[in-house]
């Protein structure tokens, strides 16, 4: 069995405009602070905050850790992925079961709800990616 290599994750989804046109950003803290933006289209807040979830995933499987800790200000995505809230959304249920099947992929995996206010970097970092977009157009 491979040794336990574990990273903490904030990751925020943001639209301006629901829906609108949205990015997620995404901080790694593990050895050193790595950090992701990226635009994601028009698109709603919680369906950015699922992709930024996705990403996440995604990125620590291909990093290959084996136990992962993710901070969210979404009450709605940590709650509806721990359980505890239901999905009514049916668009929202594709990317659920999704980041469901990724976690998975981890001997360990928790997703938490934070404050905004802990959530800062990610927060910047997904409104930094809608601004670039816009820019460019």
């Amino acid at each position: 069995m491979r040794p336990t290599r574990s990273c903490e994750v904030y990751i925020d989804g943001a639209s301006h405009g629901n829906p609108g046109p949205a990015g997620v950003g995404i901080v790694f803290m593990d050895c050193s602070v790595r950090q992701f933006s990226k635009y994601v289209g028009e698109t709603t807040n919680n369906v950015a905050e699922y992709l930024a979830l996705i990403y996440a995933l995604q990125e620590a499987l291909q990093q290959g850790y084996t136990a992962l800790t993710v901070k969210t200000d979404s009450e709605l995505l940590a709650r509806q992925i721990n359980g505890v809230y239901k999905v009514r959304q049916a668009h929202l249920r594709l990317f659920h079961d999704l980041a469901l099947h990724l976690a998975q992929g981890f001997r360990v995996f928790s997703i938490a709800h934070i404050p905004r206010s802990q959530n800062r970097l990610a927060d910047r970092l997904a409104g930094q990616a809608i601004t670039r977009s816009l820019a460019a157009l």
